[in-house]
C-alpha cells in the first residue's frame, strides 16, 4: 500500500527500477545421470535389470543443471552429456510429446536445448551414443523438473554491466519466507575493488517479504568495480530449495549527491564534490512533509499521470494531474522530483506540495538529466525519516545498528 500521507501516483510503470529474477544455475550447477530405461531418472546408483561392469553396463547420460544429483532446475536450457562415448542424436519430450529443440556440439560431447525447461514437468530423454569401440548404445530415460512450489528465489536489483549511483545497495527480496538467514547469507557475497567495509542487514520488503540489502559503510567511491555473488544451488529452506547461482558485476559511476533543505526550500546538487546549481524547490506542506533523510533515486519518466487516489488522498486535497513531466522517484510510497508548473511563485518560498519536491520546468529537466538509478537526494530539516524499506532507506539506519541486522552478527 503506498503511503496515505504523502507523494503522487506509483503505477505500474513507476515501480522502483528493477529488480531481475533468476532462477537456474550459472553453467552447470550440477548433474542428474540418468541410466538406460531407468523409471525415475533420479538416482545415479540405478542401473538396468541385468547390468554389470564392462561392456554389458547400459548407457548412461547426465543432464544439468540440477541441485543435488536428482532435482532438475526449469526455466534455463538443458545440457545433455555422455558417461562414455560420443552422442549421435538427442530427443527430450514432455508427455504431451512436446520437444525441446536443441543441437549437438561438433564433437559429440553434449546436447544443448535452445529452449528453456518448464517447471515441474516430466521430459523423456532419448540418446542414441557411440562408445570407444564404435558400438552403438541406446539410453531412454525420465526425468522431472522442480515445480514452482519446491523453489525459493530472490529477485536483486542490479544487472550485469550495470552503472550505479553511489549510494544504490545490494538488495535482494525474496519470494519466500527465509526460515535460516544466517544460511542463506553465508550463501551471499559482494566483494569490490577497491576494497570496502560493508555488511547485510534482513528487513521485510513492503509487501512482507523477506529482504536483505548489503551496503557499504560509507557510499561507494566512483569508479568503484562491485560483484555480486548468489550459490544458492541446493540449499535447502524447510521443504524449498534454492536455485540460484550468479555472479553480477557492475560499476559505480560519478558521484551526483544532491540535498535538500525544506527551510531554504532549495536543492543542491554536487557533482564528485563539486557544487553545480542550487536550485529553488517546494516541498510537502504541513500534514503532507516531505520525508526527512536519504532516499535514492529508482527511476526516472519523462511523463506520467499523478492521481491522489492512489495514495488515498481525497477531498479538498485531491487532485488529477494528467501530464508531469520529468519525474525522478525516490520511494515506492510515491515521493518524486518532477515539474510542478502549477507551483510558480512558489519555488524557493513556499513548501506547497503534497511530498513531492517540485521545481520548475527547466530546473526539473536539468536535474533529470543530471541524476540516474542509486543516487542519493537528502532532505534535512523535515519530518517523519523516510523507512529503511521504502525504497533504499538504508543510508539513514547508523553503521552500528546496520551491522546488527545481518543474521551473522
Amino acid at each position: 500500500m503506498l503511503d496515505s500521507r504523502r507523494g503522487h501516483l506509483d503505477d505500474a510503470r513507476q515501480r522502483p527500477r528493477r529488480r531481475r529474477l533468476g532462477f537456474a544455475a550459472l553453467a552447470l550447477a550440477g548433474v542428474v545421470t540418468l541410466a538406460a530405461c531407468s523409471q525415475d531418472g533420479g538416482d545415479a546408483s540405478k542401473e538396468s535389470p541385468g547390468a554389470d561392469s564392462g561392456k554389458n553396463r547400459p548407457a548412461t547420460v547426465t543432464v544439468s543443471p540440477a541441485t543435488d544429483g536428482k532435482d532438475v532446475i526449469p526455466g534455463e536450457p538443458l545440457t545433455v552429456k555422455p558417461d562414455d562415448g560420443k552422442l549421435t542424436s538427442v530427443t527430450v519430450t514432455t508427455r504431451n510429446g512436446e520437444a525441446l529443440d536443441g543441437s549437438l556440439s561438433s564433437d559429440g560431447t553434449s546436447w544443448t536445448s535452445s529452449d528453456s525447461t518448464g517447471y515441474g514437468t516430466t521430459y523423456t530423454l532419448k540418446a542414441q551414443l557411440a562408445d570407444s569401440d564404435g558400438k552403438k548404445k541406446a539410453s531412454t530415460s525420465t526425468f522431472t523438473t522442480l515445480s514452482k512450489d519446491k523453489i525459493f528465489v530472490g529477485t536483486y536489483n542490479v544487472d550485469k554491466g550495470d552503472t550505479v549511483g553511489v549510494a544504490l545497495p545490494v538488495s535482494i527480496v525474496f519470494n519466500k519466507p527465509i526460515r535460516d538467514k544466517a544460511a542463506v547469507e553465508r550463501k551471499l557475497g559482494v566483494t569490490s575493488s577497491p576494497a570496502v567495509e560493508g555488511a547485510w542487514h534482513w528487513m521485510k520488503d513492503r509487501d512482507g517479504k523477506d529482504r536483505v540489502d548489503y551496503r557499504p559503510k560509507e557510499y561507494w567511491k566512483p569508479g568503484t568495480e562491485v560483484k555480486l555473488r548468489m550459490d544458492l544451488v541446493g540449499l535447502k529452506n524447510g521443504d524449498l530449495v534454492g536455485t540460484q547461482k550468479r555472479e553480477i558485476d557492475f560499476t559505480v559511476g560519478k558521484s551526483v549527491v544532491s540535498t535538500v533543505d525544506v527551510t531554504k526550500k532549495t536543492m543542491t546538487v554536487a557533482e564528485n564534490g563539486k557544487v553545480l546549481r542550487t536550485l529553488p524547490v517546494s516541498t510537502g506542506k504541513k500534514g503532507f512533509e516531505t520525508w526527512n533523510g536519504t532516499m535514492v533515486v529508482l527511476s526516472k519518466v519523462p511523463t506520467i499521470r499523478m492521481n491522489s487516489d492512489t495514495v488515498g488522498i481525497f477531498g479538498e486535497e485531491a487532485y488529477d494531474l494528467g501530464s508531469v513531466k520529468w519525474d525522478v522517484q525516490l520511494t515506492p510510497s510515491g515521493t518524486f522530483a518532477h515539474a510542478a508548473p502549477w507551483n510558480e511563485g512558489n519555488f524557493g518560498r513556499v513548501n506547497s506540495s503534497h511530498g513531492c519536491i517540485g521545481l520548475s520546468t527547466a530546473d526539473a529537466k536539468w536535474f533529470y538529466d543530471r541524476v540516474d538509478y542509486g543516487d542519493p537526494v537528502t532532505v534535512v530539516k523535515s519530518t517523519d525519516t523516510v523507512q529503511v524499506n521504502n525504497g533504499y532507506g538504508a543510508w539513514n539506519v547508523g553503521w552500528e545498528e546496520w551491522e546488527k541486522g545481518s543474521a551473522l552478527s
